[in-house]
C-alpha cells in the first residue's frame, strides 16, 4: 500500500511541476505564478500543495533542475544521432532548436532565471548550464584534438552562442528562424575550427 501512495504522491508533485510550466508564457514568468493557480492546474487543493513542495521557491528551483535534465537528455540523444551518421554541430542545432520548438516554457524560464533577482535562483541555472558545457567539453576532448582546459573553453563559447540563439529563436520563426540557424551553425563552425588550429600549432611550435 505504501508504495501505491509513494507512486501517487509522485504523480501529484510532477502534475504540479508540469502545471506550473504549463502557465509559463512569453508575458507570465515564473515569479508571475499564484500557489493557488498552480495547485488548481493540477487539480489539487491550495493547501496540498505543501505535501510536495515547503513553498513556491521550491517548486521553481525543482523545475529549473528538470528544464536542465531534459535539455542534456535530448542533447545526448543528438550525439546517439551523429554517432550513426550526420554533422556534429548541425544536429545538435537542430536538436536544440527542437527542445526550444517542444519546451519552450522550459527554456524560458533558464533564460529569465538566469539573470533574475534570486541569487538561489541564478546560481541553479548557472549550475545547469555548467552540467551542460562540461558534458560537451567531454565529448569535444574524446572527438577532438583539444586537451580538456581547451575542450572546456571550446564548450563553454559555443553554449554561450547557443543560448543567445535559443532566446532570439523564441520570437522568430519560418524565414527567419532559418536564417538564424544558418549563421549559428557557421559560427559554431568557426569556433570549433580555430580551436582545433590552435591545437595543431601549438602542438607543432612545442615539437
Amino acid at each position: 500500500m505504501s508504495g501505491v501512495r509513494a507512486q501517487q504522491k509522485q504523480k501529484t508533485r510532477q502534475a504540479l511541476i508540469e502545471a506550473a510550466f504549463n502557465q509559463l508564457s512569453a508575458d507570465h514568468s515564473f515569479s508571475n505564478l499564484s500557489l493557488r493557480e498552480v495547485a488548481r492546474e493540477a487539480g489539487i487543493a491550495p493547501t496540498s500543495f505543501y505535501r510536495h513542495f515547503k513553498d513556491m521557491n521550491e517548486l521553481g528551483l525543482t523545475m529549473v533542475d528538470e528544464a536542465g535534465l531534459t535539455l542534456r537528455q535530448l542533447m545526448r540523444q543528438a550525439r546517439r544521432r551523429i554517432a550513426s551518421g550526420g554533422s556534429i554541430i548541425t544536429t545538435s542545432i537542430v536538436t536544440f532548436m527542437e527542445f526550444i520548438d517542444n519546451s519552450s516554457n522550459q527554456f524560458r524560464l533558464l533564460l529569465r532565471e538566469r539573470s533574475g533577482t534570486s541569487k538561489a535562483f541564478r546560481a541553479a541555472v548557472a549550475r545547469e548550464i555548467k552540467h551542460f558545457i562540461l558534458e560537451l567539453a567531454h565529448y569535444l576532448e574524446s572527438e577532438t584534438p583539444c586537451d580538456a582546459t581547451h575542450a572546456y573553453i571550446q564548450a563553454e563559447a559555443m553554449v554561450t552562442l547557443v543560448f543567445n540563439a535559443g532566446a532570439e529563436a523564441l520570437d522568430i520563426e519560418g524565414q527567419q528562424r532559418e536564417e538564424l540557424v544558418d549563421r549559428l551553425i557557421w559560427q559554431l563552425r568557426y569556433i570549433t575550427r580555430g580551436a582545433s588550429n590552435y591545437v595543431r600549432e601549438n602542438k607543432n611550435t612545442s615539437e
